[in-house]
């Protein structure tokens, strides 16, 4: 990872995405940088070292927010950089306690249908993956984990839609014993998420971000953790027109 630390004066980086071009400014970059401690520096650069999109996480219409809001920091503490949430029904919030500032950390798309999350998240070439305990369902130990997957979750009581279910390319559950047929959201999805992230990393497949995403990250996170950063960043610009 410390080929990303230095950052040359005047230097700008050119992103090329798919179908854009995305600009980041190595200036602006390191004027922030220098601004946090080296430990902050070099624990970010440690994080993001983990995270992944190989494997991306969906909500469908929670009820209650807080399980979200536990399911994204799951998603933070196991190295998944991306948490979608469909909503279509209750128009919740995220809750900022249970989520313990991983609402900083953890890239949220919201979506208002099933049909858009999941066309979204084809496109980008994710496998749709319902969790949910179907009778020809994977076992999460029998998971295939070289397909990138978007791992989709339902309440404890309704489950997933029919529309999700009836698009899934795959389903996956977890092995249970007991009498109890089903977990909590929040519990199911942290099970899943830290068994897969755990396999993947020790793995060869390629799962890391990309040197694109981790310097998009890093200017993100150097944002989010200084205080009053719109005033700095409006003095920056002021003092360095493009």
């Amino acid at each position: 990872m410390s080929v990303f630390w230095e950052i040359k004066k005047k230097d700008k980086k050119c992103i090329f995405a798919t179908n854009k071009i995305r600009m980041i400014d190595l200036d602006y970059l390191a004027f922030l940088e220098n601004i946090l401690t080296d430990n902050r520096k070099e624990k970010f650069l440690k994080v993001l070292g983990n995270r992944t999109r190989h494997f991306t996480i969906v909500v469908e219409d929670v009820f209650q927010m807080h399980n979200t809001s536990a399911v994204m920091r799951s998603c933070e503490v196991f190295g998944i950089q991306e948490l979608n949430v469909i909503e279509q029904r209750y128009g919740k919030k995220i809750d900022k306690e249970i989520a313990m500032g991983a609402q900083k950390w953890v890239d949220i798309n919201q979506f208002d249908s099933v049909t858009t999350c999941i066309s979204t998240l084809k496109e980008k070439g994710y496998q749709i993956i319902a969790t949910t305990p179907h009778e020809n369902d994977c076992l999460l130990e029998d998971f295939d984990i070289t397909k990138p997957s978007a791992l989709f979750f339902g309440t404890e009581r309704d489950g997933l839609s029919e529309e999700i279910l009836q698009k899934a390319d795959g389903f996956l559950k977890i092995p249970m014993v007991g009498f109890t047929e089903s977990l909590n959201i929040s519990v199911s999805a942290a099970i899943i998420i830290q068994n897969l992230t755990n396999r993947l990393q020790n793995s060869d497949i390629d799962w890391h971000l990309s040197e694109q995403e981790i310097l998009e990250k890093r200017l993100a996170w150097a944002k989010n953790s200084i205080k009053d950063i719109k005033r700095i960043e409006a003095r920056y610009y002021e003092e360095n027109p493009k």
